[in-house]
């Protein structure tokens, strides 16, 4: 009789160690592999699994049919809406490169994520987020008219309002989604984080560059609104149901109606970090 090994146990570091390499892993390997895993898991959604990932290529095509099988109505055929976001894809390698930077954020960032496979699915900021991304891809070419059709359909089906015109980097992350609004003269930074009913709006009817810039790094909690063309520098943060009314030094943390700041400097990395905490103890400097 010969001795046989258990299993390790799944230990908190084994846990971690096993969502670091799945980190490292490419992105479409990943997804692909929790796809198959998920179909043998519950066989009532292979089909779905199987048309949407199992059935591609490469992450383009199961993006592009993604996004289609959900924009797709009465005046802009799924068909149609699947080519336009491939010609988007293919023609802007940077978009392919943010996609993956969204999908890692939500993995690293969202606690209740499991893998790429739930936002990939099911998660509505992701799905926004890359719709945007296609949006603004046709609004830098004149096609502004279809641009806006997108930004109606994602506000229909997600409850979020993104302007065609308004400019996002990568690794963002939409927490929940439902309710944010970010207006056309907008602009945010890499690696930022905001959750739901985040508004980036403006203060009145001017025209013009009237939105905020947020900056690198930056955690945007629930209900924050940030109002104006004002500057959030790079990893600050804005605490949830905050009215922000005027600039916020880098590294500091905003909190109140109106806004003051609180804390300088915040934690390193909030949007990562995804600490919405504040100090005991607050300078009482209003902004």
């Amino acid at each position: 009789m010969t001795d046989t090994l258990d299993p390790p146990r799944a230990t908190p570091a084994l846990a971690d160690a096993q969502a670091s390499a799945d980190l490292q892993t490419s992105v479409w390997t990943a997804l692909r592999r929790e796809a198959e895993a998920a179909a043998r898991e519950e066989p009532t959604l292979g089909s779905l699994l199987n048309a949407v990932i199992l059935s591609h290529d490469g992450l383009i095509e199961a993006l592009s049919y993604q996004m289609a099988r959900k924009l797709g109505d009465q005046e802009l055929r799924a068909m149609s809406a699947r080519e336009i976001c491939e010609e988007a894809f293919y023609a802007d390698p940077g978009l392919m490169a943010a996609v993956e930077a969204d999908l890692r954020a939500v993995r690293e960032r969202d606690p209740a994520c499991k893998g790429y496979l739930q936002p990939f699915l099911f998660f509505k900021g992701f799905q926004a987020l890359q719709t945007h991304r296609v949006a603004h891809w046709l609004w830098k070419r004149s096609r502004q008219t279809l641009a806006f059709h997108l930004q109606s359909r994602v506000s229909e089906l997600y409850q979020i309002d993104i302007h065609p015109a308004a400019k996002l980097g990568s690794g963002l992350f939409l927490d929940h989604g439902t309710g944010i609004v970010i207006g056309e003269t907008a602009s945010v930074g890499d690696d930022v984080s905001m959750l739901h009913a985040v508004t980036l709006g403006g203060t009145g009817a001017e025209r013009g560059d009237r939105h905020p810039k947020i900056g690198r790094g930056v955690l945007l909690g629930a209900g924050a609104k940030v109002l104006g063309n004002i500057t959030v520098g790079d990893y600050a943060k804005i605490a949830s149901g905050s009215v922000v009314l005027k600039p916020v030094p880098a590294g500091c943390t905003a909190a109140g109606v109106p806004a003051r700041l609180v804390n300088c400097p915040t934690c390193p990395e909030p949007a990562r970090s995804m600490d919405h905490t504040l100090p005991e103890l607050a300078d009482d400097y209003v902004i």
